[in-house]
């Protein structure tokens, strides 16, 4: 398996992508493609006793503040551009960025294309609960959806349960402002009607506050509400993480519960830490793209290049497309 890496993208480049790149090769035995700056990349590669770490020469880098359908257009030869490209000509089975999240977006829509039956792209993000598993999308894609959009999500986060994460029957949950059928708006109760006579195993509106309880798999909103949810969801971890430190572990030297309570600060840190994600899959592209954190650390990027191989392992591309096309294609 060959993996291409956007070397350049990330707040901190090469350094952290090489690094990530090499623990991931170690451990797996696949292939990146380190997708950058020779002159930059090399020297670092040499310090990984690695062979399975390969360099492909980008000379453009796309910065966060590009705008990113432009720069994808204007700089041909980018990183992420390049690596996206591998995907398409078959040299790559996956593409994985910590770049300009639009651009990456815009990159693997426009040269890795969709995948038909699908409209749209969604970036679907995993949701912390006490028991199962759940995830979380659009986050981000699509800030405006019409109900077949919806669908198709559904669609494209149940074929991402069942075959990645091996839940046989996913449930699907519409966020809404109330359990009601009734309650929402024209896009939500029109969604809703979609999705009741669709075979996937909807269980019905889910209100925010039942976001993060475990009680469906998969959650499905537009991408306005999803990135807002999202953004929410990572300050209060940090205020809850920030609370229990100052209050339960800080003064441990002095409390004798301390360091029981230090190791459950710990477990919660890494059970709301985004580095333990690795990244996000962008669903509904014509193969495998993974979207990472700006700020990712090496860690972030090892284990974003493992969801990205689970993803083309388990065949992920041409299970959305088989979903797709029970949920009526390209009729929607």
């Amino acid at each position: 398996m060959r993996i291409a890496l956007d070397a350049m993208g990330g707040d901190f480049g090469p350094e952290v992508t090489v690094g990530g790149a090499a623990a991931f090769a170690k451990a797996s035995g696949a292939t990146v493609l380190l997708v950058g700056d020779p002159d930059h990349i090399e020297p670092l590669v040499l310090q990984h006793d690695t062979a399975n770490l390969k360099v492909v020469p980008a000379s453009q880098i796309i910065s966060m503040d590009d705008h990113p359908v432009q720069a994808v257009r204007r700089k041909p030869n980018a990183s992420l551009v390049v690596a996206a490209k591998l995907v398409k000509q078959g040299e790559a089975d996956a593409f994985v960025s910590a770049g300009n999240t639009g651009a990456v977006m815009a990159a693997a829509f426009l040269h890795m294309g969709r995948i038909p039956g699908i409209d749209r792209p969604a970036i679907v993000s995993p949701v912390p609960v006490i028991t199962g598993e759940a995830i979380l999308l659009d986050v981000g894609a699509n800030v405006d959806c019409r109900p077949q959009h919806l669908l198709q999500f559904a669609g494209m986060g149940h074929a991402y349960m069942q075959k990645v994460r091996g839940i046989s029957e996913p449930t699907i949950g519409l966020l809404n402002i109330g359990t009601e059928i009734s309650k929402g708006n024209e896009l939500t109760t029109r969604t809703y009607q979609l999705l009741e006579n669709s075979e996937l195993n909807f269980i019905g509106n889910v209100e925010g506050r039942e976001v993060f309880s475990g009680r469906t798999n998969v959650i499905i909103c537009d991408g306005f509400v999803g990135n807002v949810v999202l953004k929410v969801a990572e300050g209060l971890a940090g205020l809850m993480l920030g609370f229990l430190w100052k209050e339960l572990v800080s003064d441990q030297a002095t409390n004798p519960g301390g360091l029981p309570a230090k190791k459950v600060f710990q477990q919660l840190k890494r059970t709301l830490d985004y580095t333990e994600y690795g990244g996000a899959p962008l669903l509904g592209v014509d193969g495998v793209a993974i979207i990472c954190h700006g700020s990712s650390d090496t860690l972030a990027i090892c284990n974003a290049l493992n969801v990205a191989e689970d993803a083309v392992r388990a065949g992920l591309r041409d299970s959305i497309a088989d979903t797709a096309m029970k949920l009526g294609g390209e009729g929607l």
